[in-house]
Protein backbone atom coordinates (compact mmCIF):
# COMPACT_ATOMS: atom_id res chain seq x y z
CA UNK A 1 0.00 0.00 0.00
CA UNK A 2 1.23 3.30 -1.09
CA UNK A 3 1.73 6.36 1.42
CA UNK A 4 -0.40 9.40 0.24
CA UNK A 5 2.31 12.54 -0.44
CA UNK A 6 0.99 15.67 1.05
CA UNK A 7 2.48 18.71 -0.36
CA UNK A 8 4.83 20.83 1.52
CA UNK A 9 3.66 23.14 4.25
CA UNK A 10 5.20 26.75 3.75
CA UNK A 11 5.06 29.88 5.88
CA UNK A 12 2.60 32.30 4.49
CA UNK A 13 4.19 35.21 6.49
CA UNK A 14 8.06 34.29 5.39
CA UNK A 15 6.87 33.82 1.97
CA UNK A 16 4.72 37.30 1.56
CA UNK A 17 7.92 39.23 3.47
CA UNK A 18 5.63 40.73 6.44
CA UNK A 19 7.22 42.25 8.87
CA UNK A 20 5.29 42.54 11.51
CA UNK A 21 1.90 41.48 12.06
CA UNK A 22 -0.68 44.04 13.45
CA UNK A 23 -3.45 42.65 15.81
CA UNK A 24 -5.83 45.57 14.00
CA UNK A 25 -5.38 43.53 10.43
CA UNK A 26 -8.45 40.56 10.92
CA UNK A 27 -8.02 39.66 7.73
CA UNK A 28 -4.34 38.47 7.83
CA UNK A 29 -4.98 37.20 11.46
CA UNK A 30 -7.79 34.92 10.11
CA UNK A 31 -5.82 32.59 8.00
CA UNK A 32 -4.35 31.16 11.45
CA UNK A 33 -8.01 30.71 13.14
CA UNK A 34 -10.62 28.12 12.94
CA UNK A 35 -14.01 28.33 11.91
CA UNK A 36 -14.52 28.63 15.75
CA UNK A 37 -12.29 31.23 16.03
CA UNK A 38 -9.30 28.87 17.85
CA UNK A 39 -5.76 29.27 17.01
CA UNK A 40 -4.96 26.78 14.58
CA UNK A 41 -1.49 24.75 15.62
CA UNK A 42 1.46 24.80 13.49
CA UNK A 43 1.05 21.69 11.97
CA UNK A 44 -1.87 22.41 10.54
CA UNK A 45 -1.65 26.04 9.23
CA UNK A 46 2.54 25.21 8.35
CA UNK A 47 4.07 28.68 9.78
CA UNK A 48 7.25 28.56 11.62
CA UNK A 49 8.08 28.86 15.13
CA UNK A 50 8.32 32.54 14.96
CA UNK A 51 5.98 33.52 13.03
CA UNK A 52 3.34 31.33 15.11
CA UNK A 53 4.57 32.80 18.42
CA UNK A 54 3.71 36.03 16.50
CA UNK A 55 -0.03 35.30 15.19
CA UNK A 56 -0.61 33.99 18.86
CA UNK A 57 0.28 37.12 20.54
CA UNK A 58 -1.78 39.23 17.92
CA UNK A 59 -4.63 37.05 18.16
CA UNK A 60 -4.94 37.55 21.95
CA UNK A 61 -4.44 40.91 21.57
CA UNK A 62 -7.47 41.07 19.36
CA UNK A 63 -9.24 39.41 21.78
CA UNK A 64 -8.12 41.87 24.52
CA UNK A 65 -9.52 44.53 22.26
CA UNK A 66 -13.08 42.73 21.05
CA UNK A 67 -12.33 42.60 17.89
CA UNK A 68 -12.06 38.81 17.65
CA UNK A 69 -14.23 36.56 19.76
CA UNK A 70 -13.08 34.41 22.83
CA UNK A 71 -15.50 31.67 22.45
CA UNK A 72 -18.06 30.44 20.05
CA UNK A 73 -21.34 28.87 21.38
CA UNK A 74 -21.37 25.32 19.03
CA UNK A 75 -25.35 25.66 19.69
CA UNK A 76 -25.20 29.03 18.09
CA UNK A 77 -22.37 29.23 15.58
CA UNK A 78 -22.54 32.83 13.60
CA UNK A 79 -21.76 32.80 10.16
CA UNK A 80 -19.26 36.14 10.33
CA UNK A 81 -19.25 37.45 13.92
CA UNK A 82 -17.48 40.63 12.47
CA UNK A 83 -20.29 41.83 10.87
CA UNK A 84 -22.77 42.18 13.55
Amino acid sequence: MERKKYSKKYCKYTEAKIEFIDYKDIELIKHSLSERYKIMPRRLTGNSKKWQERVEVAIKRARHMALIPYVIDGKKVIENPFKI
